[in-house]
């Protein structure tokens, strides 16, 4: 399949390690992907172990399960719960844990948690239960925003009152910023996510790659996506530059998609943002403008007070600053498993704590693979 099998090719994987071997020469150099489907990626292609020992690969804050607030996830099981409401989700969603519980603990227990494939479909489900609450957790970067926005313009363009949004979208552009502000941070470049600059474009990057004097790679996410955005960074650093470059241009054009930049101007504005196991980041997420804020379920259920605590095991936080690896907490794969999990980066499809488990990196091994090693990807 075109994108697909072209993009997974063995010999054309060994001829970009090849090339990163050999611009490679100086460093160490350290590049953040902020991405969990490259996490994903990485680790299940065992790209990370291709490199040289110069060259690391740090996981970002890339998970948007993830990075959902403990207390966000805690409102919408207390929203969940109630006997007048259909709580509609992506399927990620129902096992991120919160203060006790989990959605699909919510569901047992009598809740209506409904699994959906868009926002449209929780729409649909308001238009047929005028007599119930829909809400629809509308999580995500800039990637899902669109698509939520269009739910909520859509539910007041046909007065459907009985919908509404619990918001909880984050910006990947303030998160870059506070990964370089942190004091112990070690990123030198990005590998920037393919699939929000399909949205957002590329403008907002270049005064972070100026300010922070780092290269911003954009990068998509098959084997061959990712190291060519790897070969790219690495060659800027060696030369000491530090640009925005666009490795992904079948997807990514410089101003993104026009369209569905206009509906997030639309329905949403811009708003500090709790991350999870990071804290507040200053202008970091979206909230309901005031001309949607009737749509706002956090307000309709009056759920805003919640306050809680992580686990003390947990130290996803330091997973999503990149500052650990996954198997370095004290609690990875024993107390901590997926179906016993203290963090959402245990359980979300992209967290990476889930892709260590999952292609069995559980303890430390070889960093790299001699250069006769023959390449396998699946």
């Amino acid at each position: 399949m075109k994108y697909i099998d072209e993009f997974n090719d063995p010999a054309l994987a060994r001829r970009l390690i090849d090339e990163i071997h050999a611009v490679a020469v100086t460093g160490p150099w350290a590049m953040m992907e902020v991405c969990g489907g490259q996490t994903h990626s990485i680790i299940r292609h065992g790209i990370d172990q291709l490199l040289p020992d110069t060259v690391e690969l740090i996981h970002g804050p890339g998970c948007p399960v993830c990075v959902t607030p403990l207390e966000m996830i805690d409102r919408a099981l207390e929203i969940a719960s109630r006997p007048e409401v259909i709580f509609c989700s992506f399927g990620d969603m129902l096992r991120v844990p919160g203060t006790g519980r989990d959605l699909f603990q919510v569901r047992g227990c009598g809740g209506d948690v409904r699994v959906v494939y868009s926002p449209m479909d929780a729409l649909e489900l308001a238009r047929r239960h005028p007599d119930r609450q829909v809400v629809f957790f509308g999580i995500g970067f800039e990637t899902t925003a669109p698509a939520n926005a269009m739910a909520v313009h859509e539910a007041r363009r046909l007065g459907v009152a009985n919908f509404s949004l619990l918001v909880s979208h984050v910006r990947v552009p303030p998160a870059v910023e506070a990964v370089m502000e942190a004091p112990d941070c070690r990123v030198q470049a990005f590998l920037a996510a393919g699939h929000v600059c399909s949205v957002m474009g590329t403008a907002e990057y270049p005064r972070l790659a100026e300010r922070y004097r780092v290269p911003i790679v954009v990068t998509g996410f098959e084997p061959l996506d990712i190291l060519e955005g790897i070969r790219r960074t690495v060659l800027q650093l060696e030369r000491g530059e530090h640009r925005v470059e666009n490795a992904y241009e079948r997807a990514v054009h410089a101003d993104g998609n026009p369209a569905a930049l206009r509906m997030i101007d639309e329905v949403f504005e811009v708003t500090d943002r709790s991350w999870r196991g990071i804290g507040v980041i200053p202008e970091s997420g979206w909230r309901l403008s005031p001309a949607y804020r009737a749509f706002d379920a956090e307000l309709r259920f009056d759920v805003t007070g919640v306050r809680t605590a992580e686990p003390a095991a947990c130290r996803s936080g330091e997973v999503l600053q990149g500052l650990i690896k996954p198997r370095q907490c004290e609690a990875f794969g024993t107390e901590c498993t997926p179906r016993t999990p203290l963090g959402a980066t245990m359980v979300s499809n992209e967290g990476a704590c889930a892709a260590y488990y999952l292609y069995r990196r559980l303890e430390a091994g070889a960093r790299s693979a001699t250069r006769g090693e023959t390449i396998t990807l699946v």
